[in-house]
């Protein structure tokens, strides 16, 4: 798992109501990306969305579906806006949570409950303690590939070990289209690409703390609206 990125729910895709969870976060991600164009070849955020879609097994229809809802392409109008909230885990952790919601108040009841095993705090309470990046990550093409290099001359500023043998590649917000395209170039397969928010300095806890953690990290997630966690953990 990495920390001090972006959590991910460990093992939720165990569950068929996990399931319809991911794919509802999938599903409103292509919405709000489809916004800038039906087209994904046309649409890097888009594009991105769809992968990660067709990796989770999502279906023809309900992809093309989501594509043309986002894009105002059938009657039915659905308009979600990003709602970030910051805020303390148990143990101080800091958390950033991103939601996607076409209820500002549904969803702010709901992070508010979720909250009471933590504090939830003002805006930029906890967001100066992280960094706003682009984050890409890639798999090297067959046969030797030296990622350090592939960092250098694709315009990343910074690199470390991913999922699966691949690299994770960090750039600035503005630049991600960018050495997403440059290493698309050199062969490398791009399998995610958006804009996160690292810590900068994640804190350390035992084990039994973290679990602790883990649960309302876990039960944060199991929310709809809730999109992304960021969390500053080590």
């Amino acid at each position: 798992m990495r920390m001090g990125a972006q959590w991910k729910h460990k093992n939720r895709e165990a569950s068929a109501n996990a399931k319809g969870r991911i794919f509802t976060k999938l599903a409103k991600e292509i919405m709000v990306a489809a916004r800038n164009g039906a087209d994904p070849d046309m649409n890097p955020r888009l594009r991105m969305a769809v992968d990660a879609a067709k990796k989770a097994s999502m279906t023809k229809d309900t992809l093309e579906r989501a594509i043309k809802k986002g894009a105002g392409l059938l009657d039915e109008v659905v308009n979600y806006e990003v709602v970030t909230y910051e805020g303390f885990a148990p143990h101080q952790v800091p958390v950033i949570v991103e939601c996607l919601t076409e209820n500002r108040n549904r969803t702010s009841a709901n992070v508010r409950m979720l909250f009471r095993k933590g504090q939830l705090g003002a805006s930029g309470s906890v967001a100066w303690d992280f960094n706003r990046l682009g984050a890409l990550e890639a798999t090297p093409p067959a046969g030797a590939a030296d990622p350090e290099e592939a960092a250098i001359e694709c315009g990343a500023q910074d690199l470390e070990p991913g999922d699966d043998g691949g690299t994770r590649f960090f750039t600035e917000p503005t630049d991600l289209d960018i050495v997403s395209k440059a290493l698309a170039d050199k062969k490398w397969h791009v399998t995610s690409a958006q804009l996160i928010w690292k810590a900068k300095n994640p804190v350390t806890i035992d084990d039994a703390q973290r679990a602790e953690v883990e649960a309302f990290l876990g039960a944060l997630d199991e929310d709809d609206d809730v999109q992304n966690i960021y969390v500053g953990l080590s």
